[in-house]
């Protein structure tokens, strides 16, 4: 059983690693892709359906693993990615590659969500913080890696070895699965594909209003419209794709609603900061990317005591603390002038750090823990679900608060106000949040 743990951590880690390289590797390098493939115009597109495809199917695969096992649906993720890797690396134009970065995105959708579920089933409450640190640590290690290893393919090799890489990498990580024998046991049940299209097509046109230039309001409409629809058809069936039962404990409710206005409010931070960093404070771009390890400094500190932590605490408590840390941080945001450079920068970044690493490590294992064994898959991704949902919107609209003032520091301000007063909001939310025992065995 330690053999097939260790095996399947291997397999998790890697997994997880390409998954967020491929998240970020092509910011470095898109110019050049987009040079050589032509359709400059599809720009965008090539980050959007990776980007939109992965946010819709991590709910969807976290319900398919509680119906069908993690090992199997993990597995199809990593050949799926391994597939869609491939064929961007092939790609011989722009749609081409948009397309088979959607197919590859889809990959990421069904793997993300499983370092956290299988982490669940494999260890108690009080070993997972470690388990989530260790995930942060890969998360900061792609950062770190995606553009550095983007400029030396770009340089040295071809673009195409940006996907090339992940080949081997995924062959590694579905063949040190295979060994794991999986305690879980899945509850078979039928397959909600009407519920699943309801979803994809709703939170597609959501998603859509942070991409386009025209037409938000339409789409806005047609999403909230399919969101109606698929709610009132989950109602009404028996393996509904969102168990509508998760949604009853007000505990859980409203840990995914601090989830999703907590990144809504200041998860975006760290794409202005290295802005203000290096148009206002001078710094170099290399020096404003170590402002930013403040958040995976501060994240892993609180990240591997947090379990032991909620057992003697609480959820609640806990939540409410990172919540008012979040605060803290966008008063000093709201604060920041041009007179500010590194210290005070990264003071912030390292507060973030601390929030953010409580709310994510408490609010994944309290979605776990807290409903039943056929419920962890969906539970813990639709709590992913919502944080990624809140990053989307949130860096859109501080983008759109900072391009809409003509002075640099004015539009600053003002999307760090919004994160401020989000953030707040986010603290009220909260106070909601009360303790409840696990329903866990043995926890």
């Amino acid at each position: 059983m330690t053999k097939s743990r260790t095996l399947v951590m291997v397999s998790i880690v890697l997994a997880m690693l390409v998954a967020s390289i491929d998240t970020t590797i092509m910011n470095t390098t898109m110019p050049i892709i987009a040079k050589e493939l032509g359709r400059f115009d599809l720009y965008a597109w090539s980050f959007a359906s990776y980007m939109i495809t992965s946010t819709i199917l991590s709910p969807i695969a976290g319900r398919l693993s509680d119906i069908f096992g993690r090992k199997k649906v993990f597995g199809f993720g990593i050949l799926l990615f391994l597939v869609g890797s491939l064929l961007c690396g092939i790609a011989d134009d722009m749609v081409q590659l948009i397309l088979f970065r959607a197919l590859q995105g889809m990959g990421a959708g069904f793997m993300m969500p499983f370092p956290a579920i299988i982490a669940g089933d494999l260890f108690p409450i009080e070993k997972r913080g470690k388990i989530q640190a260790l995930f942060t640590a890969m998360w900061g290690l792609s950062a770190i890696l995606a553009p550095l290893l983007g400029s030396l393919f770009v340089e040295f090799l071809t673009w195409r070895w940006i996907f090339f890489v992940n080949l081997p990498v995924c062959i590694v990580a579905f063949l040190t699965l295979l060994p794991y024998k999986e305690d879980y046991e899945p509850k078979k049940a039928s397959v909600d594909y009407i519920g699943a299209i309801l979803f994809g097509a709703a939170i597609t046109s959501l998603l859509l209003i942070t991409l386009v230039e025209d037409g938000q309001v339409y789409y806005g409409l047609a999403g909230v419209v399919l969101l109606i629809a698929f709610y009132l058809f989950e109602r009404k069936q028996k393996s509904p794709i969102v168990p509508l039962s998760i949604f009853k404990k007000k505990t859980i409710t409203w840990i995914y609603i601090n989830g999703f206005i907590g990144t809504l409010a200041l998860f975006g931070t760290s794409s202005y900061i290295p802005l203000f960093l290096q148009d206002e404070a001078g710094l170099s771009p290399f020096m404003s990317g170590i402002a930013l390890l403040g958040v995976a400094i501060g994240w892993m500190l609180v990240s591997v005591p947090a379990g032991k932590w909620i057992l003697k605490y609480g959820y609640r408590i806990l939540l409410i603390i990172g919540n008012a840390l979040l605060v803290l941080s966008g008063l000093m945001l709201v604060l920041l002038n041009d007179t500010h450079g590194f210290v005070y920068t990264f003071s912030i970044m390292l507060i973030q750090g601390l929030s953010f690493g409580l709310l994510s490590t408490v609010g994944v294992i309290g979605s776990q823990a807290l409903v039943g064994p056929h419920e962890k898959g969906i539970s813990t991704s639709f709590f992913m679900f919502c944080r990624n949902m809140g990053t989307s919107i949130g860096v859109t609209i501080m983008g759109a608060l900072l391009t809409s003032q003509a002075v640099f520091m004015t539009g600053i301000h003002h999307l760090f106000l919004y994160g401020f007063i989000t953030s707040i909001l986010a603290l009220v939310t909260a106070f909601f949040i009360q303790n409840e025992s696990s329903l866990e065995k043995g926890n």
